[in-house]
């Protein structure tokens, strides 16, 4: 076994009620969940800051601009504790229902409204639902956004983001299998440091209850959770000397008091082992694309020309 270097970090979507509001699945929203998403911009933030500050860890805060602009004085307690804050939509659209201009249109809003309120422009972006576009690299780059955390080519390791211009066929059973018996274009990466995202290390789905999303299972015991997200991390620290660890949480949700105390037993437990450094996803994609930690480079797809 080599000298283990384990780059751990947390990001924290600032959904609050811009998720709640943003009606683009057809759900009707009600004050109560929007009182669900005050709850998360109030006492989840204030519990996870204290968290963090309980074991000197800084993080990286994806919020949205409607929740910068609603909760200023919350968000700015992020700001000025020292922590990332990072792009994350506006109101939480869903990208890959959108135009290429509104796109475009709500990147610069958001742009435009960190930089104003941190003094400096942001660095990454985190896609609402992971729900990306073929857009979406292409005007990360073109705007000088240096990461993304939305893909997942790998899971444990840091790598250039293909830039979407690769191909594929879906199946249409409409029309003759021929049509769509093709295989996918190249793989090609772009200048844009991806951060993996994980489905698995993600506290909504297990943790968040809404009743008519069958997905949204929110009852499930903390124990259960921490010990998913412990195995991922044994089976990283067996199979490599160098790996990342980005976990995906939200204040509503993992500022719940059962939450805590989970997020609690696992960083006590993440640091029993050598090599472990806390810090941001910004932090973590300098790591890589300076050349101080390795990654991997993500290949696949053939020439269709």
């Amino acid at each position: 076994m080599g000298k283990k270097r384990v780059l751990v970090g947390y990001g924290i979507d600032v959904d609050a009620v811009a998720n709640w509001i943003n009606t683009c699945d057809g759900s009707k929203q009600t004050p109560t969940n929007v009182s669900r998403g005050i709850y998360g911009a109030t006492v989840g933030i204030d519990r996870l800051l204290k968290m963090y500050d309980k074991y000197g860890i800084k993080a990286t805060w994806f919020v949205p601009g409607h929740s910068i602009e609603s909760f200023p004085k919350q968000l700015g307690k992020v700001r000025d504790g020292g922590h990332e804050i990072g792009l994350h939509g506006y109101t939480h659209e869903c990208i890959a229902d959108l135009s290429a201009q509104q796109q475009r249109d709500v990147l610069v809003r958001s742009i435009d409204c960190i930089t104003k309120f941190c003094g400096k422009k942001p660095a990454g972006y985190t896609a609402p639902l992971w729900a990306t576009s073929k857009e979406l690299i292409g005007q990360l780059q073109e705007m000088g956004i240096v990461y993304d955390h939305s893909f997942m080519h790998h899971d444990l390791q840091p790598y250039y983001a293909p830039d979407n211009t690769e191909t594929w066929i879906e199946t249409n059973i409409k029309n003759s299998a021929d049509s769509w018996m093709y295989p996918m274009s190249t793989i090609k990466p772009s200048k844009v440091v991806e951060i993996p995202a994980n489905w698995h290390l993600d506290d909504w789905p297990p943790l968040q209850p809404i009743p008519d999303k069958s997905w949204a299972q929110g009852y499930v015991d903390t124990h259960v959770v921490e010990r998913l997200w412990k195995e991922q991390f044994d089976f990283a620290y067996r199979e490599y000397d160098t790996f990342i660890f980005p976990m995906s949480i939200h204040p509503q949700v993992s500022g719940k008091p059962q939450v805590i105390l989970m997020h609690e037993r696992l960083i006590e437990y993440i640091n029993k082992h050598e090599g472990v450094e806390w810090m941001t996803m910004n932090q973590m994609a300098d790591e890589f694309s300076s050349g101080r930690f390795p990654g991997v480079v993500v290949e696949g797809g053939v020439d269709l020309k």
